[in-house]
């Protein structure tokens, strides 16, 4: 069961529709991975979820188009997504074709990012992230926190924690639900 404040959905009697969800990253030392490991977690915990794991630089077309949630991941670089994170959204348009037919349109996308330090950008990176999403008429969802799952990698941090991981699997488990749902209405 999904619910969401007062609002609640429950598949009972139903069979859940199936989604699947792309979980792209870019990560250079290994914390950006270990959270879209816990991303796919949390999505593959609801049934009926598929769950493509792939790092940002070898994602598809296929695998953009044929998903139902794409959930993306950025280490914080300069205080915005890294470099290789933007160049598979400027690939979006140049390499995949999404303009002018918006081919993105409904699917739900969410992000998630890891930084350094408690205050070194992790939710200016998420914001760039759901802004590329935004543009392109995706719905757009947080969970784990209030722009999406992060965690500090660095400084007095011991690395990315429990309660970091859980954020993640719960932004996995979220988007999953919205993208049932909204498979679900979309099926009518």
């Amino acid at each position: 069961m999904l619910s969401a404040g007062c609002a609640s959905w429950s598949w009972a009697g139903e069979v859940s529709p199936s989604v699947k969800i792309l979980v792209t990253y870019h990560s250079l030392s290994g914390g950006t991975e270990r959270m879209a490991e816990a991303v796919v977690e949390g999505a593959k915990s609801v049934p009926n979820t598929v769950v493509v794991l792939k790092r940002v630089g070898v994602v598809t077309a296929e695998d953009l188009f044929s998903s139902d949630a794409v959930i993306v991941g950025s280490p914080v670089y300069w205080s915005n997504m890294s470099g290789e994170v933007k160049t598979f959204f400027d690939n979006w348009q140049f390499k995949f074709g999404v303009f002018p037919e918006f081919k993105m349109k409904n699917k739900v996308g969410a992000a998630f990012a890891t930084g350094g330090q408690v205050s070194s950008g992790k939710e200016v990176t998420m914001l760039t992230i759901l802004a590329a999403m935004l543009g392109n008429q995706m719905i757009v969802v947080s969970g784990g926190g209030a722009f999406g799952a992060s965690a500090t990698t660095e400084g007095d941090s011991q690395g990315i924690d429990k309660r970091e991981l859980a954020d993640a699997r719960d932004l996995g488990q979220r988007v999953a639900d919205v993208a049932k749902l909204i498979s679900r209405i979309s099926s009518k």
